[in-house]
């Protein structure tokens, strides 16, 4: 989808980070905009920044777990704009447990943020989308932890390897209907965000108890806040991502050295090998 100037963009996730920075760049150029976010504060900021800024704007708080506030999402979207060209679907949050000591509330909460709230905007864009019949583009925002299984991750890798193969299946049933919808699924490593802080939007009972992580848990913790405050701008990962939708590409892979761990895993599964534990 090369002409973006005009055209309604759909970004969840859009109040911070990685959604944030890709708003702005659909902004520039020239897009009109309707941001969700589970951070009500957060999203109105985002939202009177860039109506500062000249875009127009609708900001739509939603919690992208929950079907029906997606639904609803897409009604407001349609409502106000009448079209969605470019769906982005980006909100995520991220947990570092051992996969045994996850809670039945840790997998629901990551499943239900990362994966449940790609398909649920597949399922209320998507279809619209199809009615329209104009060209558009669809990213799902997905990781490296979608590639490869990092240790420490298990809920998180298992939500992002679900982000992939949806992508790559939505991407399969869109191209066989010569449908005049792109698909993107985004693979960043470290990016400067707030993903760390990821439980600050959960009930407190919920959130983990720093007090009961193992050693082991916590090293890889402290790894994750060291790479992420490393890691590239959420600006750079926006830059790609438009890049990507001008040029049709599907596969956004942000950091260009993480190409040698998945060429790894695919060797292991090829050559029979147990999983190489790859370094962060």
């Amino acid at each position: 989808m090369k002409e973006l100037a005009g055209r309604v963009a759909v970004v969840t996730g859009a109040a911070d980070g990685i959604g944030r920075a890709i708003a702005g760049r659909c902004a520039e150029a020239g897009m009109r905009l309707v941001l969700a976010d589970v951070d009500r504060g957060r999203l109105e900021v985002s939202r009177a920044e860039l109506e500062r800024a000249g875009a127009e704007v609708l900001g739509c708080p939603t919690d992208v777990s929950r079907a029906a506030e997606v639904e609803a999402l897409a009604v407001a979207t349609y409502a106000r704009f009448g079209a969605c060209h470019l769906l982005v679907n980006n909100a995520g949050v991220a947990l570092g447990k051992p996969v045994w000591e996850a809670t039945l509330a840790d997998w629901e909460w990551v499943l239900g943020v990362n994966l449940y709230g790609v398909i649920h905007g597949v399922r209320a864009f998507v279809p619209r989308m199809l009615e329209a019949g104009e060209p558009g583009h669809v990213v799902n925002t997905a990781s490296i932890a979608g590639l490869i299984s990092p240790p420490g991750l298990g809920p998180y890798n298992v939500s992002k390897h679900g982000v992939v193969t949806l992508s790559e299946s939505l991407h399969g049933d869109l191209a066989v209907r010569g449908a005049p919808i792109g698909v993107s699924v985004l693979c960043p490593a470290w990016v400067r965000t707030r993903i760390a802080e990821s439980e600050r939007h959960r009930p407190k009972a919920e959130r983990t108890d720093a007090s009961r992580v193992d050693g082991v848990a916590a090293k890889v913790g402290a790894a994750v806040e060291e790479a992420v405050e490393a890691g590239i701008a959420p600006a750079e990962v926006a830059r790609a991502v438009l890049d990507a939708v001008a040029s049709g590409r599907f596969y956004i892979l942000t950091h260009p050295h993480t190409k040698k761990a998945v060429q790894i895993r695919a060797e292991d599964i090829l050559d029979g090998r147990p999983p190489t534990i790859l370094p962060f």
